[in-house]
Parts: C-alpha cells; structure tokens; sequence
C-alpha cells in the first residue's frame, strides 16, 4: 500500500506561544521567547540563557494519579496533544471507538531521575520516592501517560534520536499510516526545561554566553554566533490517512509527502555534510518532486560554529542555484532539543497556511558558507506549497520532512 499521509491537527506549548495562535503571532511579528534564568547561574552554569516558560497547572484538568505520573515534558506533551485533537475533531468518544497510535520524541527525563535519587540517599528508604516516580524516570514517559490518559490502543512507544527525536517520530508515523499499518498516529515531541537535563551541555561550552542581550544569543548562521540556547515544551501533529480524515470530514492542513534519513557513521558530536545532504537527497526522493519544487527551508540550525557551516554546506549541495528561503525558527526558540522537530513542523505548516515566512533573526553577518544561501532577517510575506525540514542529532542521526499544502 502506497496511501496519502495528511495532518487533521497541530498543538504547541512553547516558549514562543503556549497554544497554535499565539504561536503564530509570535513568528509573524519575529517575537523571541529567550531569556535568563538566574537559578542557573547559582546551580554553576557558565550560561544563564534558555527559553523561558512555564510548566502548565493541570490541576482540573486530569485527576491527582495521572499528574502523578508525569515529569514536566509530559505535561506540556498533554496540553500540545489536547489541542491538537481538538483541532483535528478528535474526542473521547472517537478515541474509545477507533484505533489511534502514538509516537512520540524524548530523549531524557533528567529531574525525576535525580529526584528519585536524592530520596533515596537522604532517606535510606526506597519506598519514599512515590509511585510515581519510575513512571516519570523512563525516556517513554511521554507516551505511556498520554496513552493512558486519552486510551490509545495503536502503536505505542517512544523514540530516542537525540535532537532529531521529534522529527524522526513524525517520520515514522508517516511510514506507518503510509503503509496502511495504521490509520491515525498522534506524534511529536516534548523537552524538558530544567536545571537537570542540559548542564552537561553547559560544561561542554555548547551554549552561547552572550548574556547581555538574551534576545540576541541564539544566531543561526551569522558569523558571530556563539553556541545555541537551550529551550523546550511539546509539539504535537495528528497524523492520519487521507481515507480516514476524508471519513471523518476532518479538514486536512497539509499532507506530508517526503521522510529521509542518514547517519554520519564517524564522529559522536561534531557533525559533517555528507550526513546530512543524504537525508535531504532522500527525502526529495521519497517526495517525487524536484528540490526548485521547495520554496522554504526550516534548517535545523542552531547557532553552533561547527553545525551551522556543515548544514549550510549541504543545503547548497542540494539546492545550488535553486534559492529557496532558508531560516532557523531556533533564532527565537532557542534550540527546543528533542522537541525540535516536531515544532519546527508546526512552525513550517503555520506560516505555510497564513504565506509569510518567520525572520532568521540576528543575521546580521554571513560567513562564508551561509552567505550562498537565501536567509532573510526580516519576514518575509509570500506564499510557498511546499517546505522542507531539517532536524540533526548526537550520534550523526539525521532526519528530513517535506510537507505540502493540501
């Protein structure tokens, strides 16, 4: 089977907007959502930088034994998820009715691991940790609260492919539905944002230090950038047939028709271009359209010296003349982590649905690679059917997605 993969439904709870429209006005109007957290400074970090939001009150919303359960990404997860199945007119009737997977991008759950843990060593007694805690401890946390909470009974689980987590489940679940292994998968990505989860980044000297002026620190391709800014939340995409969304009479908002994928196979952190420009070649294959086809690029870019210049140098590999648009959304999230690729989807599809194109802001300098490559620091008002997404990770994980309108 060869079936046509399209989104019904978004959500997003970001540093940028804690819901779809919020997040749209912030990208309209270049809006960054970075700032200082002061506590980091006092916990030893080299850089107070970070995006800046806070975790949801859910209290009302779900009762006492699933909060329980649930870590911090979880519960920006369950806030991106519900909206998300209400935009696509999904309910609880329709999810104890039907079959309905999810998969979803996470790639650690630092706090509840270490708070387990400093229980046990001031205590001495296990059972003083909680029953809660084991459930928040695991990388699948995401996927086994939500899947208990809206009772799925599709594919269930979680994947861990570093900062390409969230790009890789979307991927995924497209090969699913594609394949007519399932009909409807709900799909994303969550980060944690904690003085736990990114310190060890922090002592590699991977964030930027520009501390003065917050707004200004995340640069994705200028030449002065510095190190990225950690951030994080949850996106959420409901992916599903088109026989299915046509069934239900659900308004399809684009259709994804590319996934590719690679490794690097060589160094653990620093990145190269061959990697990379083998998931972009790929995934315009999978797509069966030509890269001139492609008007916009969201580049995984995060501000870092190294990782900037080799993604730049494979976008040009691909593109060369062809000139589509190409910014980093990171310029004003920060790099949202295992998060990223799922958000930066929603981003694409928002702006693709509304015909603007989000500021690559703080490009103010090009260096020698990404001044081949067509980024605008201003937005950009012009209609485009079809873009293209990066996401990168440790380990040489290299993920793309090509979505359309429909």
């Amino acid at each position: 089977m060869d079936r046509k993969v399209v989104i019904t439904g978004m959500g997003i709870y970001s540093c940028i907007g804690r819901n779809l429209q919020q997040v749209r006005e912030s990208l309209y109007n270049g809006r960054s959502g970075i700032g200082l957290d002061a506590r980091r400074k006092e916990f030893g970090y080299r850089s107070a930088l970070t995006g800046i939001l806070e975790e949801p009150d859910l209290k009302g919303r779900l009762d006492r034994r699933s909060r329980v359960c649930m870590p911090e990404q979880a519960s920006y997860a369950y806030v991106a998820t519900s909206e998300a199945l209400a935009r696509a007119g999904i309910d609880t009737a329709f999810l104890e009715a039907n079959e309905v997977g999810i998969l979803y991008g996470n790639d650690s759950s630092a706090a509840a691991v270490i708070h387990g843990v400093d229980v046990i060593r001031e205590k001495r007694n296990t059972a003083l940790v909680g029953s809660g805690n084991i459930f928040q401890a695991m990388n699948s946390s995401v996927t086994m609260d939500l899947s208990v909470i809206f009772n799925l009974r599709g594919i269930n689980f979680t994947l861990s492919g570093a900062c390409a987590s969230g790009s890789h489940a979307i991927g995924m679940a497209y090969l699913l539905v594609r394949q007519g292994l399932q009909e409807r998968v709900i799909c994303g990505g969550a980060q944690e944002v904690n003085l736990y989860s990114v310190g060890s980044f922090d002592g590699l000297g991977a964030f930027s230090a520009r501390e003065d002026e917050p707004q200004k620190a995340s640069r994705p391709f200028d030449r002065d950038r510095d190190g990225l800014v950690p951030s994080g939340g949850a996106a959420t995409v409901i992916v599903e047939s088109y026989e299915s969304a046509a069934a239900r009479g659900a308004e399809i908002i684009a259709e994804i028709v590319g996934y590719g994928f690679s490794s690097n196979g060589d160094h653990i952190s620093v990145p190269n271009v061959d990697g990379p420009a083998r998931s972009l070649r790929m995934a315009i294959k999978d797509a069966g359209v030509d890269a001139s086809e492609i008007k916009y690029i969201n580049a995984h870019a995060t501000s870092t010296p190294l990782g900037d210049e080799s993604e730049a140098q494979a976008i040009y590999k691909i593109f060369g003349e062809h000139n589509p648009y190409v910014t980093s959304t990171k310029s004003m999230t920060g790099h949202e982590m295992w998060m990223a690729g799922a958000s930066e989807v929603v981003y694409s599809t928002i702006m693709m649905r509304d015909g603007f194109i989000a500021p690559n802001l703080n490009f103010e300098n090009p260096d020698a690679h990404s001044s081949k490559l067509n980024i605008p620091n201003r937005r950009v008002d012009t209609p485009f059917d079809m873009f293209l997404s990066n996401s990168f990770g440790f380990g040489g994980t290299n993920s793309t997605l090509i979505v359309k309108k429909p």
